[in-house]
């Protein structure tokens, strides 16, 4: 009996051991690459990374109102002299860009509130004063005081290219920190908000109201814009607004550049070249030229002796290829800068160097 139990016994013994080999080698393998590749295709880390630099805002701002029923109610009389108000709230969201404190946000968001409040992704909240704001890039600089903040990781945008995958985070609709998914559909966005300093990054991930003022992030995390403004159109069913997949974001290396200005002197410092121009069309080897139709006089350009009816095809050896990027450009200059002009006048081309001054406050606050 014993010699029987012996011999059914080592089999089985084997056929475990074996069984066991397979799982550890094949089985159990393919099962964990099935779940590594769910984990690789995930934004989970980024999320984490980057969500606890993201808050969210709340604002109060009190306003005139007229007369309505209640007031008017003989039973709860007004006295005279007495200013009548109610008081509107707001949402939105900001991202901590320093660890002492400093908060971007878009300056639509704060704008005129009597109160901003800052809500931590940990639950934590603060009252937020303003530092500086800047109507013409529509971005508020804030500051709290609170400790163990987490400061966003900053990526350079300029490095950014369509089809890179771009996360949004933010307060939509007041349902506290919220992720949206989508790709970059453009850079360098121009003419869709008049009167401001744009190159807006494109993108379809998806934003709603209490979303402006909120981070967009790469695939690792890193900050690359700040969301601002989503594009709509009317719904003919019903008149109402709604969205079609635009969303614009203020890129990150300029949203940079303002903040510290807005901290440093509580406004934005921008070069100035004093002049207005007009983009004519592609000469043959398609570069482009700005044609000079006035110059403010004894500003930096009429001081490097530029007129009327010049056309400029480099600024510092760079060909012209956008009128509208190109005076941008000059707008992130220092006063006190110099920049090269390559100037065609009467068929003969002139080489002139401006000094850049300091723009005119219009505008900007």
């Amino acid at each position: 009996m014993r010699a029987f139990l012996k011999f059914f016994t080592w089999p089985a013994i084997a056929g475990l051991l074996g069984a066991l080999l397979i799982l550890e080698h094949w089985v159990w393998p393919a099962a964990n690459s099935g779940r590594d590749a769910v984990v690789r295709d995930s934004f989970r880390q980024a999320v984490a990374s980057a969500t606890p630099s993201v808050v969210n805002i709340y604002t109060e701002k009190r306003v005139a109102t007229g007369d309505s029923r209640m007031l008017n109610n003989p039973l709860m009389p007004i006295p005279r002299g007495v200013p009548r108000q109610r008081v509107e709230r707001s949402l939105g969201s900001g991202v901590i860009m320093r660890e002492d404190g400093y908060i971007l946000t878009n300056n639509h968001v704060i704008d005129g509130a009597d109160a901003i409040q800052v809500l931590l992704s940990d639950g934590r909240s603060a009252a937020a004063q303003v530092v500086g704001r800047d109507r013409a890039t529509d971005l508020a600089a804030l500051k709290v005081d609170l400790a163990g903040l987490s400061a966003v990781t900053i990526a350079n945008s300029d490095l950014l290219s369509v089809g890179d995958v771009v996360l949004a985070i933010g307060n939509p609709l007041g349902f506290g920190h919220s992720v949206t998914q989508g790709i970059v559909s453009g850079l360098g966005r121009f003419g869709l908000n008049p009167g401001t300093y744009e190159g807006f990054i494109q993108t379809d991930a998806v934003i709603h109201a209490g979303n402006s003022g909120g981070a967009l992030v790469d695939a690792s995390g890193a900050l690359v814009g700040i969301n601002s403004l989503i594009y709509t159109s009317t719904d003919g069913s019903n008149g109402g607004m709604v969205g079609i997949g635009i969303s614009l974001a203020i890129p990150s290396s300029f949203a940079e550049f303002v903040m510290d200005d807005l901290i440093r002197f509580g406004r934005v410092i921008r070069g100035w070249l004093g002049v207005q121009v007009e983009q004519l069309p592609g000469d043959t080897l398609g570069e482009q030229r700005l044609i000079v139709r006035g110059v403010a006089p004894d500003g930096p350009a009429d001081r490097a002796g530029l007129q009327s009816g010049d056309i400029i095809t480099h600024f510092n050896d760079d060909a012209i290829d956008d009128v509208r990027l190109a005076m941008y450009e000059v707008s992130l200059l220092r006063p006190g800068d110099k920049l090269g002009m390559s100037v065609s006048r009467d068929s003969a081309t002139e080489e002139l160097t401006a000094i850049i001054g300091t723009q005119p406050d219009i505008g900007i606050e």
